[in-house]
């Protein structure tokens, strides 16, 4: 109950003084979230934990056991921090509850019960999403929906693709890494023949497996340049272009390392250049893919100086 001050003016009715005002929106004018919603807010929050613990621990250990899914465990710890730099605006910003989202929420629940009775893992993770997103529009409205679009987009990147859609991705690149590496060793005479994705050097055949097609390093890096985007780029525009440039810059720096271990097969060690030096290659090329990006940072800062635009 609000605290009040009756005053008595001289040949006026009593005013009633109040220091708050209650909104009709379900906050306070002061922006704080009414009581009356943490109820049901903590009624849907242990719903979803009881419908997608298997399915979330799951996908941490994924996150933890294999190399090419290790990036997800960046994933959570920057949604935590979007939503703390974000509470004040999230917290003041009105509910509109709407039956418009209702339908979001049946898509999700569809995609929810389809993932579970297909065994499909990706279909079950991504129903959260879709959920998630169905609840804040229903629950809170569009309006806070658009505000946490970015999250939903992030936590999206730490799903992995399913196997069907993985294996359309993996053998075109390994296919095109095979061909880039085959061109720099002939270009450094290095005699090779290449069939389909394996090279035939003099020392000994040398294939470029799934796990050097440069899917992990895609993967990796694209998730890497919106993280970095998010805090170096000032510019929605110039964030999707650091995020899409990551693609060619990871495809290009996975070829030089195919062709750096072709080049240590011929001329060194076949054991060390498929052992030690290709482990080693990869945090190498990786940390080289890191500058390519951040050279195109700079190159885009460079530009918008030169036009006169916000660097």
């Amino acid at each position: 109950m609000s605290n009040s001050t009756v005053a008595d003016l001289p040949g006026q009715a009593p005013v009633v003084m109040a220091d708050e005002t209650v909104c009709g929106s379900g906050q306070r004018s002061g922006g704080a979230v009414d009581r009356d919603f943490l109820l049901p807010a903590a009624i849907v929050l242990t719903l979803l934990a009881g419908l997608y613990y298997n399915i979330g621990s799951r996908l941490a250990v994924d996150w933890y056991t294999l190399p090419d899914q290790s990036y997800g465990l960046l994933i959570p710890f920057f949604i935590l921090f979007l939503l703390g730099k974000e509470r004040d605006a999230l917290l003041s910003s009105k509910s509109k509850p709407t039956w418009m989202g209702i339908w979001l929420v049946a898509m999700g629940l569809l995609v929810l019960l389809t993932g579970v009775f297909g065994a499909d893992l990706f279909l079950s993770r991504l129903s959260f999403l879709i959920l998630t997103a169905g609840l804040v529009w229903t629950l809170l409205g569009l309006e806070l929906l658009k505000r946490i679009r970015f999250m939903l987009f992030v936590a999206l990147l730490a799903v992995p693709l399913p196997a069907l859609i993985l294996n359309q991705i993996t053998f075109p690149l390994q296919l095109y890494a095979s061909k880039f590496a085959t061109a720099l060793l002939t270009l450094s005479g290095v005699p090779v023949l290449r069939d389909g994705n394996v090279l035939q050097l003099p020392a000994m055949p040398l294939e470029v497996a799934e796990a050097c097609s440069g899917i992990r390093s895609l993967t990796s890096l694209l998730t890497v340049a919106v993280i970095c985007g998010y805090f170096i780029e000032p510019t929605n525009t110039r964030r999707v272009i650091l995020a899409v440039a990551s693609i060619p810059i990871a495809i290009a720096a996975n070829a030089m390392r195919i062709f750096g271990t072709g080049l240590c097969v011929q001329y060194w060690d076949p054991d060390k250049a498929l052992g030690f030096f290709h482990e080693f290659s990869g945090w190498v090329i990786f940390l080289v893919s890191l500058t390519c990006l951040y050279a195109v940072h700079k190159m885009m800062s460079l530009i918008a100086r030169r036009n006169g635009r916000t660097a």
